[in-house]
């Protein structure tokens, strides 16, 4: 657990004709085109992935926490939670959130199995980022977008700090 917090994401899937959603904080880069959402075994959301092979991953901002605790205290084998976001279907079929300041429409291209977790393996088809949160140069400003992070030993949420520095300009302090 040394690796949290880490950034509080919304998985979108299409369960049928509606979305499905859910909290998720295992979340990772695993190279410059593929990235990892790993999810518990027994969550309901996983059959959604695996049988259309396509997820969403809508990365929460303050704003969206209220929707985005929610849609992770409930299982969607109980509960109906489509209509807990306004929501579009994205490019390539998956259900983004109107809300979210920044959304992937991801491919799942490999199932990682571990003890009681799923990690899918995921290609990235289209990014989605309101232009609010871009720089000049058109980049992801992320001193405006701000996601919330989860700190998974505490179970909280913490909001993302100030600039402490630019990599690779500590060296001179050595």
């Amino acid at each position: 657990m040394a690796l949290y917090p880490t950034p509080v994401v919304v998985v979108g899937a299409m369960n049928g004709e509606k979305p499905t959603w859910t909290l998720v904080a295992h979340v990772g880069i695993i190279g410059y085109d593929k990235i990892l959402v790993s999810l518990a075994s027994a969550h309901f959301i996983n059959e959604c992935i695996k049988a259309g092979n396509k997820l969403s991953v809508n990365i929460a901002d303050e704003g969206m926490l209220p929707e985005t605790d929610y849609v992770g205290s409930v299982s969607g084998a109980k509960s109906d939670k489509s209509e807990v976001f306004e929501y579009e279907l994205g490019e390539a079929g998956t259900p983004i959130i109107r809300k979210a300041p920044l959304t992937m429409e991801c491919s799942v291209v490999d199932v990682y199995n571990t003890q009681g977790f799923e990690s899918f393996i995921c290609s990235i088809d289209n990014t989605y980022v309101e232009e609010e949160h871009l720089n000049e140069a058109g980049k992801i400003n992320y001193h405006a977008l701000k996601p919330v992070l989860f700190e998974f030993p505490t179970y909280e949420y913490l909001k993302t700090g100030d600039v402490i520095g630019k990599c690779l300009s500590f060296k001179e302090n050595i």
